[in-house]
């Protein structure tokens, strides 16, 4: 018998979390508030460092990227989570599953080397103070970015266009909330071991490396703090380093349990869970983790709010 190409699908069900309905009511409000709560933290985030300039430094330009990532990555990801979770059969065209792989992969992928980058940044600027400037100058900061965005969209077009050359015959049904590699390549009627050896080994380099240069960082920055003759800046910096590396094992964590083996035996409820943990409260997260404990920021809030009191006022 002949056998169907991936052409005869046109479009993919997603069941989400189908088998609790009692539960999709208050999901559907806790994932709106995250959503929301994300959007404007990064939002504001973006907006400070642009409208300051005495935040144009490479740090805070680090942060921004950052935060025009997450703001990128919620969004490709929680209006259809909201949608799944309020329609009765929740269905997204071949392109449209595509599309979403795509970025998801895309804005994952450039997260990855960018909290790298800005780990190195950070241990440079901590480990070597003096020579900070010099090692962090404007031409590396950009070629850092750089590098992220363009490894991110090399190894996002590979991946997707791999994942949707593959036979999907009659498979339609995504146990899943959105296109994530993982659960679409289970639907595929073809041999899929060499994708899943292309898989394990991207998921080291994108994931696992950069996240083992974080934890050599934050060693030798934990080293230097430790030489600090005050105790209160000792505090503060254990207290910073803590929140960052807590961010950063949730984030590289879970992601690469979920590509490291595209076909795990995980429960699908399981694996849900697994990618809300980095599409959703890493968004949400960071901007707290990496602003609202950071003075300078604090104290741009506090000038922009001010000046636009005055504006008000005068």
């Amino acid at each position: 018998m002949r056998r169907q190409n991936h052409s005869s699908v046109f479009e993919f069900i997603l069941l989400g979390f189908s088998n609790y309905p009692e539960l999709q009511g208050q999901m559907f409000g806790a994932f709106l508030v995250i959503y929301l709560v994300t959007v404007l933290g990064n939002a504001i985030i973006i907006t400070i460092i642009f409208l300051d300039q005495s935040l144009h430094i490479p740090m805070y330009l680090f942060l921004q990227n950052l935060s025009l990532v997450d703001l990128c990555f919620s969004t490709v990801i929680t209006p259809e989570i909201l949608v799944v979770l309020t329609s009765e059969k929740a269905t997204i065209s071949f392109g449209g599953c595509f599309v979403q792989m795509y970025f998801i992969l895309l804005f994952g992928g450039t997260e990855c080397f960018l909290l790298g980058a800005m780990a190195y940044d950070r241990f440079a600027a901590i480990c070597h103070p003096l020579s900070y400037p010099v090692i962090m100058n404007k031409s590396v900061f950009v070629k850092l970015v750089m590098f992220s965005w363009v490894s991110g969209t090399m190894m996002t077009t590979l991946q997707t266009t791999w994942v949707f050359s593959f036979p999907y015959c009659d498979h339609k049904e995504i146990n899943h909330l959105f296109c994530e590699t993982p659960p679409v390549l289970e639907l595929a009627c073809a041999d899929t071991f060499l994708f899943e050896v292309y898989a394990f080994t991207g998921t080291i380099l994108i994931v696992m490396v950069p996240f083992l240069l974080i934890l050599l960082s934050y060693t030798r920055i934990l080293f230097a703090i430790l030489k600090m003759p005050s105790t209160t800046g000792r505090q503060k910096a254990f207290s910073t380093c803590a929140s960052h590396l807590t961010s950063v094992t949730l984030f590289y964590g879970t992601a690469s349990i979920t590509y490291l083996q595209p076909k795990s035996r995980y429960s699908p409820d399981t694996k849900k869970l697994m990618s809300l943990a980095y599409t959703l409260l890493t968004p949400l997260l960071n901007p707290v983790i990496y602003s609202l404990r950071n003075k300078e920021m604090k104290r741009a809030v506090v000038k922009l709010w001010q000046r636009k009191v005055t504006l008000h006022t005068g």
